[in-house]
C-alpha cells in the first residue's frame, strides 16, 4: 500500500502569504499535512528532500511561473499530483498542459472552498493509485524475474533429471543384458554338464513363463518364478555326472551318501543362484522346489502352505518335465501326484495355463480361488474320501463355495474343477 502520510502531505507555493495561510487553514481542517512556501526555488529544494502527494502552485509568481515550476516538479517527482491555481492563463494553454500531463487540474481564482477540497481529495486518490500501481508493477516485474529464473532453474533440473533417467535406463539395460547373459551362461554350464538336463531346464522355464503370465502372482512373484526355473538345478553340477545319470535311470543303485548329494542339490542351487540374483524369494523358491505337498520332499521336509507358492508351482513344472513321458502319460502322473507330492491348486494352474489337456468348448477348468457364485459345475466335486460336496450341474452360491474351501483346508481337493463356460 502507498505511504498514507506521503499521500496526505501537500506542498503549496504562492508568493502571497495571505493566500498561503488561507489554503493551509482550509486543508489542514480536512486533516491534510500542509507545507507552504512563497518561493518556488525553495519548493524545488523541498521536493528534492522529501516526497509529496499533491503540489499546488500559483501561476503568476515573480521568481518562476507556476507552469514552469510544475514542469520541474514533474521531472523531480513524477508521481505527485500537480494542481495550478490561476486567474489569467488562457484555456487552450491549460488544456495543453493537462493533456501533456504537466498538471492534473487547475483551480480558477478566486477558488471555492468545496471545489478546493474535492479537487485535493481526488488528487490524493490519484497519487495513491499511481504509487500503488507503481508498487504492483515493481512486484510483478520482480515476480516475473523470479519466475523466469525459476523456470530456467527448473529447465536445468529437468534436463539434468532427463540425463540421469537416460543414464539410469542405460545402466538398467546393461544390468538386464548382463543378467540375461548370466542366465545364458548357467544354461551353457548345465549343457556342458549334461545336455539332457539343460534341455529339461529350458522346458521347465517355458512352462514357468506360461504359469507366471496368469493373474495368480504378484509382479515380484512372476519374476521370481521365471528366474528360479532357470537356476533351480544349477547345484547339480556339484554332483558327479555318473551319480546324476544313475539317479535319473536307477536311483535305487545309489548309496545313501550319493543320494544325500542329490537331495541337497536345491541347497547348492540356492547358494549359486545367490551370486546371480540376490532376492531372498528366489533362493527360497529354488531351495523348496523339491519339497512335497505332503511333507515327503527334500531338503527341509516342508509341507502344504509352508512351501512358498512359487516353489509349489515350479515343482509341478519340474515334475512334468522330469517324468520324460509322452504328454498324456505325464499329465496322468501329475494328476496322480496332486494332493500328495504336488499342490492341487498349483496343478490346476499348470493345466489351465499350459492347456495341454483339451476340454470341450463349453467347459473350462478353474482354480479353487477362482470359484464364483453363479458358476455351474461341469462335474461333481468330491472330498478326498469320496464324499460328494457339490453335484454336477449345480449352480454355485456363496455358501457352497465356502463349504468347498473349508473342506479343502481340512483335506485338499485334488480333482479338476470344471465349470461350464
Amino acid at each position: 500500500m502507498p505511504d498514507s502520510a506521503t499521500a496526505h502531505t501537500l506542498l503549496i507555493v504562492d508568493d502571497e502569504p495571505r493566500v498561503l495561510a488561507g489554503l493551509k487553514e482550509v486543508l489542514e481542517r480536512q486533516h491534510f499535512h500542509v507545507v507552504t512556501t512563497t518561493d518556488p526555488r525553495r519548493a524545488i529544494e523541498l521536493l528534492q528532500e522529501r516526497a509529496f502527494g499533491v503540489i499546488i502552485s500559483d501561476h503568476l509568481m515573480p521568481a518562476m511561473s507556476g507552469m514552469d515550476f510544475l514542469v520541474e516538479c514533474q521531472r523531480i517527482q513524477p508521481q505527485a499530483t500537480r494542481i495550478l491555481v490561476t486567474a489569467v492563463l488562457s484555456l487552450p494553454t491549460l488544456v495543453e498542459a493537462i493533456n501533456r500531463g504537466e498538471i492534473y487540474r487547475f483551480l480558477a481564482k478566486p477558488w471555492l472552498r468545496e471545489e478546493l477540497i474535492v479537487t485535493v481529495r481526488n488528487a490524493v486518490n490519484r497519487y495513491e493509485l499511481l504509487t500503488q500501481n507503481q508498487r504492483l508493477l515493481a512486484e510483478s516485474s520482480s515476480l516475473n524475474l523470479k519466475l523466469t529464473q525459476a523456470n530456467a532453474a527448473l529447465a536445468t533440473q529437468v534436463a539434468t533429471l532427463e540425463q540421469q533417467r537416460r543414464s539410469l535406463d542405460k545402466a538398467n539395460q546393461e544390468l538386464g543384458r548382463r543378467y540375461d547373459l548370466s542366465l545364458e551362461l548357467c544354461s551353457r554350464i548345465l549343457a556342458t554338464y549334461d545336455p539332457l538336463l539343460a534341455g529339461q531346464t529350458q522346458a521347465v522355464a517355458a512352462i514357468a513363463n506360461q504359469m507366471a503370465a496368469s493373474e495368480h502372482f504378484s509382479p515380484e512373484q512372476r519374476e521370481v518364478l521365471k528366474t528360479s526355473a532357470w537356476l533351480c538345478d544349477l547345484g547339480l553340477i556339484g554332483v558327479s555326472r555318473e551319480v546324476y545319470r544313475t539317479f535319473r535311470r536307477e536311483p535305487e543303485k545309489l548309496s545313501e551318501r550319493e543320494l544325500a548329494g542329490i537331495h541337497n542339490h536345491p541347497v547348492y542351487s540356492q547358494t549359486l543362484a545367490g551370486h546371480i540374483d540376490g532376492r531372498p524369494m528366489v533362493g527360497e523358491t529354488i531351495r523348496a522346489h523339491h519339497e512335497h505337498f505332503d511333507g515327503s520332499g527334500f531338503p527341509d521336509g516342508l509341507s502344504a502352505q509352508s512351501i512358498p507358492w512359487t516353489a509349489r508351482c515350479l515343482a509341478v513344472a519340474v515334475a512334468f518335465v522330469e517324468s520324460s513321458l509322452p504328454t498324456e502319460q505325464a499329465l496322468e502322473v501329475i494328476a496322480s501326484q496332486s494332493g500328495k507330492k504336488l499342490d492341487p491348486e498349483a496343478v490346476r494352474l499348470f493345466r489351465t495355463t499350459t492347456r495341454l489337456q483339451p476340454l470341450p468348448r463349453s467347459v473350462r477348468e478353474v482354480m479353487l480361488e477362482d470359484l464364483k457364485a453363479g458358476m455351474v459345475l461341469a462335474s461333481g466335486i468330491y472330498s478326498p474320501h469320496g464324499l460328494l460336496l457339490v453335484s454336477e450341474g449345480q449352480p454355485l452360491n456363496v455358501g457352497m463355495i465356502a463349504k468347498i474351501r473349508s473342506h479343502n483346508l481340512m483335506a485338499p481337493i485334488s480333482q479338476r474343477l470344471l465349470v461350464y463356460s
